[in-house]
């Protein structure tokens, strides 16, 4: 008679499974972050970059008048517009995130902390734009 043959896996082989499972996840995991991380930053510095050539580009246009920019929710005046002619809609600030990331503050300095209240910060001084938690060098300000 013939002996019955039982194939599978025995529990140490999954309990192996598992473990190993759990090593990968505890390394990719925090390297999912930071990527997410330096991908908002890119984005910032894109989105402040078309924001600086629409000012400049407005002014041009209006002999040197800074475009009407209020301070609240992506507020940028005649600058988003649906012919996008400077811009089609109101950049956002994915670093800052959340529903404040669209926000303006009028002020003449950058910020030198992270904060999460607004994502731009307009000089209606100058027209100089500068987004939020980066600082006057256009680096991100790491939370702390």
């Amino acid at each position: 008679m013939k002996a019955l043959i039982r194939r599978g896996f025995t529990l140490v082989e999954i309990l192996i499974v598992v473990v190993i499972l759990g090593i990968l996840a505890a390394i990719v995991v925090p390297q999912y972050a930071s990527a997410r991380r330096e991908a908002a930053e890119g984005t910032v510095v894109h989105e402040l970059g078309k924001l600086r050539r629409a000012v400049e580009v407005y002014m041009v246009r209006h002999d040197n008048s800074l475009p009407a920019v209020e301070e609240g929710d992506g507020t940028w005046g005649d600058l988003v517009s649906s012919s996008g002619e400077y811009l089609k809609g109101a950049p956002q600030n994915p670093y800052v995130g959340g529903v404040n990331g669209s926000k303006i503050v009028i002020r003449e300095t950058p910020d030198d902390a992270y904060q999460t209240d607004y994502g731009w910060i307009f000089d209606e001084s100058t027209g100089q734009v500068w987004a939020g938690s980066f600082d006057e060098n256009d680096q991100p300000i790491r939370p702390e």
